[in-house]
């Protein structure tokens, strides 16, 4: 078959397809034929250092999702041709992921799937989509008479939050730090510039979700009405860690701060990702597709963010 492999730093220019064994099945895992996956900003944190690690296994491919259906479910109990989405739970680092023809992975990271959506919007679903999900609701507990601001939503996960969010019937406040990309987020009952301070510039916030992390945190926190729930889930800020950060001082009263991380996904959660989307008739939001020979192409663009929104490969 066809796969990406790295052993070292690999960027995007010097992505090439390479051929290997089909895995063989054993016990516990399934082989999926992969119809379609999404680029995450983890595997570019993969491929331009953690891949120095030493609890990377090398060589491996990588990739922490993928859509597909399943070619030999071994003990699993499920069946040939199955519709199937597979996410996290160490794929792409401890064992092989998702760039590649086939997969072999662990059954209890692979879910079955109840959709007729096309592949490559399918693609779109399981990493994004669940951690979006995660965070408002498992963590923002987010309900219609919300006002959920969303800090940095000119990503993937900011796309389906929003999406999300509008269908469910609450008031979205959206930022970017970019002028230029606001008509991104015109679905946003407001958008905003972001310019590092939102502090009495937005209002009547209850439900946040901090995309920009650490770097803006305490601002976001500051924003909230009393009551309000902050969950903070991306990075995109550069910032990893807090430094000095004083929750006494710096969580104001009344206001609750949370985190979401996306490494326990369930069938009952995809299945209420998937009954929700067919619920309300919505279409996953993705920003480009791009075929699997094209995989070097993808991983420029992922480079360079020259696509706004997810990126799709279809195998």
């Amino acid at each position: 078959m066809k796969a990406v492999v790295l052993d070292k730093i690999t960027e995007g220019k010097d992505i090439i397809l390479s051929k290997v064994p089909v895995p063989e099945v054993r016990p516990g895992w399934v082989l999926i034929k992969i119809k379609a996956f999404g680029l995450n900003h983890s595997e570019k944190l993969l491929r331009l250092n953690e891949i120095r690690a030493d609890y990377i296994q090398k060589p491996i491919i990588p990739g922490i999702e993928c859509v597909g259906e399943i070619v030999d479910p071994s003990d699993s109990g499920l069946a040939v041709g199955q519709k199937v989405a597979a996410l996290m739970g160490g794929m792409g680092r401890s064992f092989n992921g998702s760039y590649a023809e086939y997969a072999l992975l662990p059954q209890r990271i692979v879910f079955k799937v109840d959709s007729e959506l096309p592949w490559e919007s399918l693609g779109a679903v399981p990493e994004t989509y669940f951690t979006a999900w995660g965070s408002l609701f498992e963590c923002l507990h987010l309900n219609r008479n919300d006002t959920l601001l969303i800090r940095g939503a000119t990503c993937a996960l900011g796309y389906a939050s929003l999406q999300i969010a509008r269908a469910l019937g609450c008031k979205v406040i959206a930022t970017t730090h970019r002028e230029d990309k606001l008509p991104l987020i015109e679905d946003a009952h407001e958008a905003v510039i972001d310019d590092g301070r939102l502090t009495g510039k937005v209002h009547g916030v209850t439900k946040a979700l901090d995309l920009i992390g650490p770097r803006n945190l305490k601002d976001t926190l500051t924003s909230m009405e009393k009551g309000g729930i902050v969950c903070q889930t991306g990075l995109l800020g550069g910032v990893y860690a807090l430094n000095g950060f004083d929750p006494i001082k710096d969580i104001p009263n009344g206001v609750y701060l949370t985190g979401f991380f996306s490494n326990y996904p369930t069938q009952q959660i995809m299945d209420e990702i998937f009954s929700f989307l067919n619920e309300k008739n919505l279409v996953p939001v993705s920003g480009k597709v791009f075929g699997f020979d094209e995989i070097r192409e993808a991983v420029i663009a992922q480079d360079e963010g020259k696509v706004n929104g997810k990126i799709i490969v279809r195998v």
